[in-house]
């Protein structure tokens, strides 16, 4: 029985990950991601049924566009089948089976699933276009709002802790708002601490702590290579005009993720 569970949500899983191609294509574009029909972006032809089942639509269609044969890029074959996988990961970890079927594990698990889908949408926005979409991090809040009203009402847990990490997402607001106003740009550093503080809220501090820990380290090995690299070139940039162009947000929602998954394994073996 389990077994057939895990297929079910490996088979959910790779759903948003359908969902997370289109998103993140469309919401930069500010394009509707919900009422609007999915379409081919090159032709921009309807796309029908066949043409969205997670997996065996791309396989089928030998990683082309049914309709003017333009090749489909292979990350949206990549993207659901990862999505499908690690659905299935934090369901493991999280000993969510058929035998733990409740209502609070029910809950916890969607709770997750909404947190999952703000990393990935976040993170693929910030590996595509490095920026950390507005509309995302407000997606955040309003989860990370809800998943804490849920752990003080039915969980218990100590209220003023949550509360703090409300005030910092009101200092950090602010500040975007002033920066806005003043110098009329999308802020990429009030949208990580938005992301940083969103994830202190669903993962803690230590899975946080060592998420940005690991980003670090992959930035400065980055820039090591870098340097390794193009130390006879003549034209070099400096190191922070390269950490302008690193998708700081992509890093730290996959270390997250790892992290959590590592510790939830730990706490439950």
């Amino acid at each position: 029985m389990n077994l057939l569970f895990y297929i079910l949500i490996f088979i959910i899983g790779t759903l948003f990950g359908s969902f997370y191609t289109l998103a993140v294509y469309r919401i930069p574009k500010r394009q509707d991601i919900v009422h609007t029909h999915s379409y081919c972006p090159n032709c921009q032809h309807k796309l029908g049924f066949l043409d969205l089942v997670p997996i065996f639509s791309y396989v089928g269609l030998l990683g082309k566009c049914r309709y003017c044969k333009e090749k489909i890029r292979p990350r949206y074959l990549i993207l659901e089948i990862l999505s499908g996988i690690l659905f299935v990961v934090m369901a493991y970890v999280m000993q969510f089976n058929v035998m733990t079927l409740t209502p609070i594990k029910i809950t916890e698990f969607c709770f997750m699933a909404l947190y999952f889908s703000f990393i990935c949408l976040m993170a693929g926005i910030d590996k595509e276009n490095r920026k950390i979409d507005k509309f995302v991090s407000v997606y955040g809040i309003v989860i990370s709002i809800m998943y804490m009203v849920y752990l003080c009402i039915v969980e218990q847990t100590n209220i003023y802790r949550y509360g703090i990490y409300l005030i910092f997402y009101l200092i950090v607001l602010l500040l975007d708002t002033f920066t806005l106003k003043r110098y009329a740009k999308n802020s990429y550093v009030t949208g990580i601490l938005l992301t940083v503080i969103t994830m202190v809220i669903f993962t803690g501090e230590f899975v946080t702590a060592n998420a940005i820990i690991y980003t670090l380290l992959a930035i400065f090995f980055y820039l090591l290579i870098y340097k390794i690299k193009n130390r006879k070139r003549k034209n070099k940039k400096k190191d922070d005009q390269i950490i302008k162009k690193l998708s700081i947000g992509f890093f730290l929602g996959v270390f997250n993720l790892i992290m959590l998954n590592i510790c939830l394994y730990m706490i439950n073996a």
